[in-house]
């Protein structure tokens, strides 16, 4: 059992990783390319720190030589680079995905990671990750039952939203845009398919914020509509947003600002979604209190059954940095110290099964609510 784990990216989320790690009583060792940023969060943490920028492949397999586990929290463009690299090693992998074409592609790891005893786990973040081993865990008390019905809301709020868009940037820009822009899968009738971004919008009430708005993205069902077509009827993902805010991206979608292509204006060539990323980046708030919302709702038959997550940020961590961070971190535990048996390459809610999972985030004051 090694508890010697290299956390990739010393952002809001790899700080995050690597307090909760540290706890866990792990050995860390942060990296960031950034050298001023790793060794501020190392030596704020009491960590270990390097400078490391993943891209280059000789550095970073000889800081995978002599750990037993790697977090990534750098850009999900990474993804097949550094899980490739764990097998290499005989790591185990774990990271926050979002991407459905590079969470493939890592799942095309499987052989080898099995061969290597090494765990390689995209897509343990919130959404996805958390929020699908809640929804797998409740489909799963079932046995072999047919679930007529799997809805998963989740939404990552500010407690004092400003502006138009009411919306503070917790994340990577592209991220955010990269779920508005890729088709949603689903689960209708039984079979896999495909609905677009920014449409099938609803009203949704919670507890103290009045009418919220859920849209439907891409990334939040993970490869659980592969794994469960034939046995679950219906499944959709949406994300939770203040009201007015999803149709405002959806006239950008419309108007062609999600182009990834240059185009020419006048004698400038240049990317819309470039143009935009920059001016999300530099114009919406991105540092006050915010507040994660998670519903999960699984129907079979006459029964009806709901978890919720209502997670606000604390002295230390954003909500979003916290409901992110912790559940990859209470994975890589719990396969570190053998109480999880996994080696092969999955998605998290293949691999982390709930009534082990949520327990772990209690310590840490994510508390499930069971409705």
């Amino acid at each position: 059992m090694s508890l010697s784990t290299l956390v990739l990216g010393a952002g809001f989320v790899g700080r995050a990783a690597a307090w909760d790690l540290k706890r866990r009583g792990h050995e860390v060792v942060i990296t960031d390319r950034d050298a001023a940023l790793a060794a501020r969060v190392g030596e704020e943490l009491d960590v270990s720190w390097a400078q490391l920028d993943v891209g280059e492949t000789a550095a970073l397999e000889r800081h995978l030589v002599d750990v037993g586990s790697v977090v990534s929290a750098v850009p999900y463009s990474f993804g097949v680079h550094v899980a490739s690299a764990a097998v290499r090693n005989r790591c185990h992998y774990f990271d926050f995905g979002g991407n459905p074409t590079i969470v493939k592609q890592q799942l095309e790891l499987d052989a080898a990671a099995r061969s290597a005893g090494a765990a390689i786990v995209p897509d343990c973040g919130l959404a996805p990750g958390l929020a699908n081993v809640m929804a797998a865990g409740l489909i799963e008390a079932g046995d072999d039952t047919m679930v007529d019905d799997v809805q998963i809301r989740v939404g990552v709020l500010p407690q004092h939203p400003e502006g138009t868009l009411q919306y503070q940037l917790v994340f990577y820009a592209g991220g955010l845009i990269n779920e508005y822009a890729e088709p949603c899968e689903v689960i209708a009738e039984g079979a896999v398919a495909t609905v677009a971004p920014l449409t099938r919008f609803e009203q949704l009430h919670w507890e103290g914020l009045g009418p919220l708005e859920a849209f439907s993205t891409a990334g939040g069902t993970s490869t659980m509509c592969q794994e469960y077509a034939g046995r679950v009827d219906r499944l959709e993902y949406k994300t939770i947003r203040y009201p007015g805010h999803g149709r405002i991206f959806a006239a950008m979608r419309e108007l062609g600002l999600f182009a990834t292509e240059e185009q020419s204006f006048g004698d400038v060539s240049i990317a819309p979604r470039r143009v935009l990323l920059d001016l999300l980046t530099e114009h919406l708030p991105q540092t006050g209190p915010d507040r994660t919302l998670v519903s999960v709702v699984v129907a079979v038959g006459e029964t009806v059954v709901e978890q919720r997550i209502d997670d606000l940020a604390d002295e230390r961590f954003s909500s979003l940095s916290r409901t992110t961070a912790f559940p990859a971190t209470a994975l890589c535990d719990l396969i570190a110290r053998s109480r999880v048996d996994f080696r092969g390459a999955a998605a998290m809610h293949a691999v982390a099964p709930a009534d082990k999972l949520l327990p772990e985030l209690e310590t840490v004051g994510i508390h499930v609510d069971n409705r």
